[in-house]
């Protein structure tokens, strides 16, 4: 078998109305992530799992879909493509949530083949969250995409794609080494310190535990906790407290307020309790913004992260 050669496949039956794309793309930073990519439909992501490299192919096929492992990690993504692809995403409840607000219970109706995506990797995550802490969508896409292209081989399969850097390479780099990518030492020194623990992070049973160990290291708050766990997890209920625009834009979807902060946020959440998080990512899928005005801002600008 060649590197070129699927290691594994699987066939899956998605519920009615499911849609990929719009479910996997949280797995993406970009159209043109290293790691990462949507061509004609089909998901190709790249990662490091327990088993080794890896590199999924996810592709629609007559109503069902169609899982391809490349790589020594190839059947360890295989067994975990249901997940990956969000349908091990639990609904239950949300409708009728949904209902009580028309704002929601549209947009639930609207993309109702949405669904949120749990790879089971933390670290994966970890530093693409960190890389976004404090600084606008660009800059923290310019240093992923540099900081890969450094530290990253080649990922197994057809697609020219890069595995991120293993945990052991990050923690033993200085954090000059950083420097290059555009990330300055604050952010270097975190993901160092989480590529320490990346093992114990990885052996998290549920989003909790790993909230719990991603916060208590130094540099990583309740952003970057909620940011990891809804996709490493697929939390349903995680809310990326402390972003600089979400709050703006709960309040205006769902109370017709341009402007809040993250207490007034969770207020206007909390009826949603248990899907809080889907309700972010229902607006985002909607691209529902609040009104823009005054001094334009950076993409994000957080005060705690």
């Amino acid at each position: 078998m060649t590197s070129t050669e699927p290691a594994a496949s699987r066939r899956l039956r998605p519920p009615e109305h499911y849609r990929l794309v719009a479910s996997v793309r949280p797995l993406t930073f970009s159209p043109y992530d290293p790691c990462a990519r949507i061509v004609a439909g089909t998901l190709w992501w790249a990662t490091r799992t327990p088993a080794g490299p890896a590199t999924l192919a996810l592709r629609p096929a007559g109503g069902e879909l169609v899982a391809e492992g490349y790589g020594p990690g190839g059947g360890w993504v295989v067994d975990r493509a249901d997940a990956i692809a969000g349908l091990r995403d639990d609904l239950a409840g949300f409708a009728e949530l949904a209902a009580g607000h028309p704002v929601m219970a549209e947009l639930a109706n609207r993309h109702r083949g949405l669904r949120m995506p749990a790879t089971g990797l933390v670290f994966n995550r970890v530093l693409r969250a960190v890389l976004e802490q404090k600084v606008t969508g660009t800059e923290a896409y310019r240093g992923y995409a540099a900081m890969v292209r450094h530290f990253g081989q080649p990922a197994p399969g057809p697609m020219r794609l890069l595995l991120l850097p293993e945990p052991a390479a990050v923690a033993a780099a200085g954090y000059w080494v950083f420097h290059p990518f555009g990330v300055e030492q604050r952010r270097a020194d975190t993901l160092r310190r989480a590529a320490t623990v990346a093992d114990r992070l990885e052996r998290c049973a549920d989003s909790t535990e790993a909230t719990r160990r991603l916060t208590a290291i130094t540099g990583i708050g309740p952003w970057t906790a909620a940011e990891v766990v809804r996709v490493a997890y697929g939390d349903p209920d995680a809310v990326s407290v402390g972003d600089y625009h979400v709050p703006n834009t709960v309040a205006w979807a769902l109370a017709g307020e341009p402007r809040a902060d993250d207490a007034r946020m969770l207020e206007l959440l909390e009826p949603f309790r248990g899907h809080r998080g889907r309700v972010c990512r229902l607006l985002e899928a909607a691209g529902i913004q609040a009104p823009k005005f005054g001094p334009r801002a950076p993409i994000r600008s957080f005060a705690h992260f």
